[in-house]
Order: C-alpha cells, then sequence, then structure tokens
C-alpha cells in the first residue's frame, strides 16, 4: 500500500495544513446551551434527505489485515443502498503519532476505495474522540445519519468518549461500533457508545469478510433508508438484525 495521506477536498473539515481532523476542545456553558438549542431544532432524518454516513477507521499498526479487508468490502455498502437512494461516504482515520483526517463526502464507491488503498496502517494510539467530535460537527453542520466505526482497541478515557456520544445521541446520530478482537476493556467502551446513540455494538473475527460485509450493509442501509429501511434488510441479512435487535 502507499503512503500517501488522504487530503481533504471540497469541503474538508480541517483549518490545519496536511488534512489533520481539528484537536477536540472543552465545551463551555455557553457552547453547551447553543448545541442543545440546534440539536432539538436539527431534523437530520427529513424526508428526502441526502444519505449521509461517516465511515471512520482505526488504522493503527494492528488493524493492517482489517483495513484490506474493509478496502474490498467497501463498495457494497454503496452496491446495498441502491435502491434505498443516494449515500455520501465521509471517510475518517487515525494512525500514528497524533494524526486524524477525514475526506471531503464521496459518492463514488471506485473514488472511496482508491483514497482507501493510498493509506497505510502505522503504529499509534487510538483517537476516538477526535472521531466522534468530527461526527457531531458534520452532524451539525450537514446532516449525518449514522456513524460507522471499525476498531479493535480503546486508550483514551471513556468518561470523556461517553460525553461525545451522549451528544451524537441528542441529534439521533447512531454509532454502529464494529469491534475486531476481544479486548474487554474496549468492548465496555464501545458498547456504551453504542448504547447512548441510539446505535449498535458487534464482534466480528479477524478475516470474518462475511461477517464484516453484512453489517457494513445493514450500517449503509439505515443511513441511506432509515429504520424502514434497516427492517426490510433484517428479514433476510443477519448482519441487519443483529443491529436492528439492539437499537432503541
Amino acid at each position: 500500500m502507499s503512503g500517501e495521506p488522504i487530503r481533504p477536498r471540497g469541503d474538508a473539515v480541517s483549518t490545519k495544513a496536511g488534512g489533520a481532523v481539528p484537536q477536540a476542545g472543552t465545551s463551555t456553558s455557553a457552547d453547551i446551551a447553543a448545541f442543545v438549542t440546534k440539536a432539538r431544532a436539527l431534523s437530520p432524518h427529513a424526508p428526502g434527505a441526502q444519505g449521509r454516513l461517516i465511515f471512520a477507521l482505526d488504522a493503527t499498526m494492528s488493524r493492517q489485515p482489517t483495513w484490506d479487508m474493509a478496502c474490498a468490502l467497501q463498495a457494497d455498502m454503496f452496491r446495498e443502498t441502491a435502491a434505498l437512494g443516494s449515500l455520501d461516504i465521509r471517510l475518517v482515520d487515525y494512525r500514528g503519532f497524533n494524526e486524524c483526517r477525514a475526506t471531503a463526502w464521496i459518492s463514488d464507491s471506485a473514488r472511496l476505495a482508491t483514497l482507501m488503498s493510498k493509506i497505510d496502517c502505522r503504529g499509534g494510539d487510538t483517537q476516538i474522540g477526535k472521531v466522534l467530535s468530527e461526527a457531531r460537527r458534520q452532524a451539525v453542520a450537514s446532516g449525518v445519519r449514522a456513524v460507522v466505526f471499525v476498531g479493535d482497541a480503546m486508550e483514551e478515557k471513556a468518561d470523556e468518549l461517553c460525553a461525545k456520544a451522549g451528544e451524537l445521541g441528542m441529534l439521533k446520530v447512531p454509532v454502529f461500533v464494529f469491534q475486531e478482537g476481544h479486548d474487554a476493556v474496549a468492548e465496555r467502551t464501545f458498547r456504551e457508545i453504542a448504547r447512548l446513540t441510539g446505535g449498535a455494538w458487534c464482534r466480528f473475527d479477524p478475516g470474518a469478510a462475511a461477517q464484516l460485509r453484512e453489517l457494513l450493509r445493514a450500517a449503509a442501509a439505515y443511513a441511506a433508508g432509515g429504520r424502514e429501511a434497516l427492517l426490510q434488510l433484517a428479514k433476510s441479512a443477519s448482519g441487519a438484525a443483529k443491529l436492528i435487535g439492539q437499537m432503541k
């Protein structure tokens, strides 16, 4: 894989060079009050709205095998939603030392695959907080229907991540957390993030392409067509049934 970084295009999120997602600061009382007001007024699932999904992945060194698998499977997300309506995806990844980046909104599966193929996994700590902060920014700015996060570890403060997840829950943006492996610390926090956002947590085994494919298809169906689309898919797909069984 090439080490060439993804560069933001179009409506890039970063105000820093190199496409980095900005550091998240501490919210003041005024910030929180303003956020709550906007959250209550926002309707991310308005009829006819463009389906938008944030696809976030841990690209640290331990994830290299699954990153390759995700690259091969992401096109299935688009294919699943073709009959439901259009879907835009914003790819967010983190790796290395304090490196977290986001693309512009992408509606073409080939383009997304090309961008993903240019990333190589590098050692580093998790940066899930930045992913959740980016999801909140985009939910307020442009309407996000769902977040997919694929990872295997959590090395941050659980309470801080849960506070950010709670804000996404107020915006009615579910986070679908797909965990690789059996890290117990990560599982506890991942489950709580899913619960607080009204999303779902599922585990998949390393190398289990069929499992991950079904889960990604289900999340994409929800982003494009809402709960009804997920219910329809659940009649024939076990991945969708797992998700709908957890969502509140």
